[in-house]
């Protein structure tokens, strides 16, 4: 058990413990859970359990070359950080204590159309490799001004969220009264009350705002409306692949279809002009049931070959997680609950502590594996496990 701070914790574990006791428990409940019985939640995390790494020895480990690229970006490792939205809830600093932390480290940061920062604030501080969250809404206007937007800012990239026709069932959000605005049972405030540390800076800090499109969606103060259902008010229903296609070249540049779970959406997502694909169930916070991102991998890989990039989204909890997911196809992985536990545990120096340790467990893998440079890593360093 770690004493409060972060930069004692040995593990992403350690500092989501930390990140509970200093959150108020709808808050927490909001980074942590998943939709209805949460078993695609536990499955994304459990999955890489399934796979052996497989040694090589006697090769020259004394340098371990870890660079590689992502969304066109260089990147210090296979490694980038999503977008998730409503950021600040957990931490005042929110997105710009990420990013920084990001920039650091040398990876790509992805910011969330629901994010509380302005996109171009973001730009403003942080020059490194990032890349905007996008949806197609409704109103498509709304989505072809945040692509210029993104584009005058210097985004590298896009990736478009194609997995939330609606919101999925969060029932701990549902139980805490989590909503915009708050319709909080008595537990919920007693849990405010007593995280002070979280509650006046939440009440005397920056308003909370969704920065990025509270300009144009005039409901958020249109009377009670929970997260779920203001956010899944804006989704479009009726989206397809045609829309896809006029995304791609609207943006014209680097863009992953972020969501695709089979080889043959994967191959209609390049075909429609993507660049790359994100593996999602969305962090198990859409369809529950639906298969760990990790276990996709190799299929999708095989159907779109060797160029575009494939991400895999969800579950990775430590650096071996992301060496596996490499032998299997993927071009890197991506992180956001780890990221918002450290967070929540200690502003931008628990994101800083949460990359150290990934990045550490990485190389360390690598090097017990006999891989000295992250181009070598091949399908025969893992095995499945058969029980």
């Amino acid at each position: 058990m770690i004493k409060g701070r972060p930069e004692r914790a040995n593990n992403v574990a350690a500092l989501r413990l930390l990140a509970r006791r200093r959150l108020p428990r709808p808050i927490f409940d909001y980074i942590d859970g998943g939709a209805d019985d949460e078993r695609s939640l536990r499955r994304n995390e459990t999955a890489f359990a399934d796979y052996e790494l497989v040694p090589d020895v006697l090769n020259d480990v004394s340098a371990i070359r870890t660079g590689t690229t992502v969304f066109g970006q260089p990147s210090r490792w296979p490694l980038m950080l999503a977008p998730t939205g409503l950021t600040r809830m957990f931490h005042d600093h929110a997105e710009l204590a990420v990013a920084r932390a990001a920039a650091r480290h040398g990876l790509v940061y992805g910011l969330s159309t629901m994010g509380t920062t302005r996109l171009e604030d973001l730009a403003h501080a942080f020059d490194g490799p990032k890349v905007f969250q996008i949806y197609i809404f409704k109103d498509r206007g709304l989505t072809a001004e945040f692509v210029a937007r993104c584009r005058e800012a210097g985004f590298h990239g896009l990736a478009l969220t194609v997995d939330t026709p609606v919101a999925g069932n969060r029932e701990r959000d549902r139980v805490s009264g989590l909503s915009l605005p708050p319709r909080l049972t008595w537990r919920s405030m007693l849990s405010f009350a007593l995280h002070p540390s979280w509650s006046l800076p939440a009440l005397t800090g920056k308003k909370f705002d969704l920065a990025n499109v509270s300009h144009k969606i005039d409901a958020l103060a249109g009377g009670p409306m929970s997260l779920f259902d203001y956010i899944g008010g804006q989704f479009d229903r009726s989206v397809t692949w045609r829309d896809v296609e006029w995304l791609a070249r609207e943006w014209n540049g680097p863009l992953a279809i972020k969501g695709v779970m089979t080889p043959e959406d994967a191959r209609r997502s390049i075909a429609s002009g993507a660049t790359g694909v994100m593996i999602s169930n969305h962090g198990g916070r859409q369809l529950d049931g639906a298969p760990a991102p990790v276990d996709q991998i190799e299929a999708v890989r095989e159907a779109v070959g060797g160029g575009p990039d494939v991400i895999c989204d969800g579950g990775v909890r430590r650096g071996s997680d992301a060496v596996k997911a490499i032998a299997l196809g993927a071009t890197a992985c991506s992180i956001g609950r780890p990221y918002l536990y450290g967070l929540a545990a200690g502003g931008e120096a628990g994101v800083d502590r949460v990359l150290t340790l990934l990045t550490e467990e990485f190389e360390r893998t690598l090097t017990l594996a006999g891989i000295n440079d992250v181009a070598a890593i091949a399908r025969r360093h893992v095995r499945r496990r058969f029980n």
